[in-house]
């Protein structure tokens, strides 16, 4: 109790605000990103294996839960996607599939998390101008730039804009900002989204008691309803073979969900001092299980958090005590004051939602990957640019083509190696195989072989090969049959000919 308790209390300080922007973000209500942080914390901490993790609404599943829900049309129908995708990873944690982030490509995962952070940032804007029904942001990044949209929307800014509204995301912005530099280390003992949510509430309070501006509308503000729990919507369970984008939308937020969590579960890991190492399958049954409670009350998707795990670990938690405490005290903050959280500007909100998209897709990060050649930089930027331009899961598998290939590619390079001697006016020629030989390297060994001239001696060398394909044997024992009449003598060391009569 003496370290989690406050542990606790601060990474709520740190969810609380992140809860609501999330849920924004998402185009979701409001409560349904206070329910998932409270979910996260009651119920999938007691049923997790790690210790320092911390579980809630998550900045990487806006894009996906925002396409969804307009998607569907229907929240409703949008909560019966939560419930497979949490299904999706109860299944894969008991199959003990935890292992699949491992075979993404980290320039894949980086892609998604700066295309992420780009769209994150694009939906911020609004609010942080005073837009109070910014819908024309929601339908795309790209179609923000068709002339409906640009044309549309400039040609009555001004009837938009907000004076006291943009004064209120750049006081927010300085504060995230500032808090962010090696100076403000001292004052860490004062989350930064609690502060700019406390500035966004006193500048609207001065607003409102002075001549120093107007207040803010009301549709500027958070809008939790007194009673939250008389106006959960729960899913339409008659529904849930009505439309096979429901389960399209589930596996994908299922898929970004573990891929997010295992990551963040691995971030979290390496800050423990104790070098406590979190069993992932578990994670995922308990993140599984979390997301079909999230999806049966009326909440969005979860996954485990970094921002909030770093913040546990900088307040000093040491056990899952600390996570349980944090969502008793987001329960006790939307049960019984309420009318605090509605006094919170969205503008305020959207500034730490600029500051969030802006880590995932900082410029340093852009001149890390090029740094690092073109085999990760290409993946990288073609994930960023297709999940720009269509969504979160073809930009992946784009990304993740885009990898393979160059791991082909790579593989062609060093499929053999071709040496020459020519004594007496005979050629002799030595095909060097590599380690492992697959039929990828089918084309170059035969066009290698065609090379060969007449009248000379060839060898072909595979002692020291793990592997050879069947595929590879194949073409080299057809080429034996044929040698002789090419006059090419042939010798073979380390490779068993096979049976091709039978070849069609």
């Amino acid at each position: 109790m003496k370290h989690d308790l406050p542990a606790g209390l601060s990474v709520f300080l740190v969810a609380l605000p992140l809860c609501l922007g999330i849920a924004l973000a998402s185009g979701a209500p409001l409560y349904a990103g206070l329910l998932s942080g409270i979910i996260g914390g009651l119920v999938v901490s007691l049923i997790s294996g790690s210790q320092l993790g911390v579980s809630g609404p998550a900045a990487g599943l806006t894009t996906i839960v925002a396409a969804s829900i307009i998607s569907l049309g229907d929240f409703k129908l949008f909560l019966l996607s939560v419930m497979i995708a949490g299904l999706f990873q109860l299944v894969l944690g008991i199959l003990r599939l935890g292992v699949i982030a491992n075979y993404f490509p980290s320039s894949v995962i980086k892609g998604m998390l700066a295309a992420i952070g780009i769209i994150l940032i694009s939906k911020q804007i609004p609010l942080a101008l005073g837009y109070d029904q910014p819908d024309f942001w929601t339908s795309g990044f790209l179609k923000l730039f068709s002339r409906e949209h640009i044309l549309g929307n400039f040609s009555n800014f001004r009837d938009h804009i907000a004076s006291n509204v943009i004064i209120v995301a750049i006081v927010s912005l300085l504060i995230m900002i500032l808090m962010q530099l090696p100076f403000a280390a001292k004052f860490k003992i004062i989350p930064a989204p609690l502060l700019v949510v406390v500035i966004g509430i006193l500048l609207n309070f001065l607003f409102s008691t002075t001549y120093f501006g107007s207040p803010l509308l009301s549709t500027q503000l958070v809008n939790i309803p007194p009673n939250i729990f008389g106006s959960i919507s729960f899913p339409s369970f008659s529904k849930i073979f009505s439309n096979e984008e429901i389960w399209k939308d589930g596996l994908i937020i299922g898929l970004l969900a573990t891929l997010e969590t295992l990551l963040c579960v691995e971030a979290v890991d390496k800050l423990d001092k104790r070098n406590r190492i979190t069993p992932v399958n578990k994670e995922l049954i308990a993140q599984g299980l979390g997301n079909i409670l999230c999806g049966l009350l009326g909440a969005i998707p979860m996954t485990s958090v970094v921002v909030r795990g770093a913040a546990n670990v900088d307040a000093g938690g040491r056990t899952k005590l600390s996570a349980f405490t944090h969502g008793l005290f987001l329960l006790i903050a939307v049960l019984f004051v309420p009318f605090i959280l509605n006094k919170i500007p969205y503008a305020s909100l959207a500034a730490i939602l600029l500051i969030t998209g802006y880590n995932l897709t900082k410029p340093k990060l852009y001149r890390n990957m090029w740094s690092l050649g073109r085999k990760q930089f290409i993946p990288f930027v073609i994930t960023i640019l297709v999940i720009l331009m269509t969504d979160l899961l073809v930009g992946v598998c784009i990304g993740l083509l885009i990898s393979i290939y160059y791991i082909i590619l790579n593989n062609f390079k060093t499929e053999y190696l071709i040496t020459t001697i020519k004594k007496h006016e005979t050629e002799y020629f030595t095909i060097k195989l590599n380690s492992n030989v697959t039929f990828l390297n089918k084309v170059k060994l035969r066009k290698a072989l065609d090379q060969i001239p007449e009248y000379s001696s060839l060898t072909i060398d595979g002692t020291d090969s793990n592997f050879v394909d069947y595929d590879i044997l194949e073409i080299i024992s057809e080429y034996a049959n044929k040698a002789h009449d090419r006059h090419i003598e042939l010798h073979l060391a380390g490779i068993q000919k096979v049976n091709v009569t039978a070849v069609h």
